[in-house]
């Protein structure tokens, strides 16, 4: 297959980008941060520009399109809310728009930040209730996205991995702060199911295998705190746990509103892919197997030097 990746160079789009390329023609499409190497093409464009997102189209020719590209940072969302309604909310519908002219596979990657957190465990028949500008212009993203192709996939994701600048995932955050010896804060009122990005990859292009379509939960089957994540961080790399600070989010300086529970049902998904998803204990080791096998390293020698 013929497969377009947006967003490339963030933490999922590189990693996905990657795991595809291990069986298909990849395209991936970066903006601000170039990227080197001959695992897949590399497309540069700023898709908001007049005229790129058909260039783009034309010059990959996609079967599948998996739509990773956001402004994900939420405190940078809180600040400049007009950016995030144009990647977050209005983007996602432009490519839909032209995925369903061109007859490609779309998987819409979302978030599971739709939810306020009181209860946990969601379903897809759940009612979102947004509480950040990060959270409800990703909301709007996905509704757009359904109205231009009801045959997408919208997969409400939460992950972890390494990333390209070492610094974009939770367990990045773990990692980089206690093997340096620093203490850190971890919340114990703040609880998620991340599945690690490779895996989460994979999961994406067997549903387009399998032509799944609608709304999915795709995460691990674990629900923990992020201070009892970063605790299994510090274990499987042998650090002192005792580093991380048990913390409410009430004591942080952070601007954007966290939901505290957004465990994810993923039930539907099992169902419908015939395969269960990875569990936390079984992706914390392969996330520890990348770092002894230098995947960290591999993705920091695609980062073009001077660009971040």
């Amino acid at each position: 297959m013929r497969i377009l990746v947006t967003g490339a160079s963030g933490l999922l789009g590189l990693n996905l980008s990657l795991e595809a390329a291990k069986g298909h023609t990849v395209f991936g499409v970066v903006n601000t941060h170039s990227l080197k190497g001959k695992a897949f093409t590399v497309l540069q464009a700023n898709l908001l520009a007049p005229g790129e997102i058909e260039r783009v189209f034309e010059a990959a020719q996609p079967d599948w399109v998996i739509h990773c590209a956001a402004l994900a940072n939420l405190e940078v969302c809180e600040r400049n809310p007009a950016l995030a309604q144009k990647l977050n909310a209005e983007l996602p519908g432009m490519i839909a728009e032209a995925s369903r002219e061109t007859g490609a596979r779309l998987a819409h990657i979302s978030t599971d930040a739709v939810f306020d957190g009181q209860k946990g465990n969601y379903t897809e028949m759940d009612e979102p209730n947004p509480l950040s500008i990060y959270a409800s212009t990703k909301l709007i993203g996905e509704r757009t996205v359904v109205d231009v192709y009801p045959q997408a996939i919208i997969a409400r994701v939460n992950l972890f991995g390494w990333s390209i600048s070492g610094k974009r995932s939770l367990a990045e955050f773990f990692f980089n702060n206690l093997q340096a010896g620093n203490s850190v804060m971890g919340f114990t009122d703040v609880f998620f199911s991340p599945l690690l990005a490779n895996d989460l990859g994979r999961v994406l292009l067997s549903m387009l295998a399998e032509n799944l379509h609608g709304l999915y939960h795709i995460g691990s089957r674990d629900n923990l705190s992020k201070y009892d994540f970063g605790v299994k961080i510090a274990g499987k790399f042998g650090f002192d746990s005792a580093l991380i600070h048990p913390s409410s989010f009430a004591d942080s300086n952070l601007e954007a509103s966290r939901s505290p529970n957004l465990s994810l049902c993923v039930e539907k998904l099992i169902l419908n892919l015939r395969a269960s998803t990875p569990n936390l204990s079984t992706d914390l080791d392969h996330f520890y197997e990348l770092y002894q096998q230098g995947y960290p390293q591999k993705l920091k020698q695609m980062l073009v030097v001077g660009d971040l």
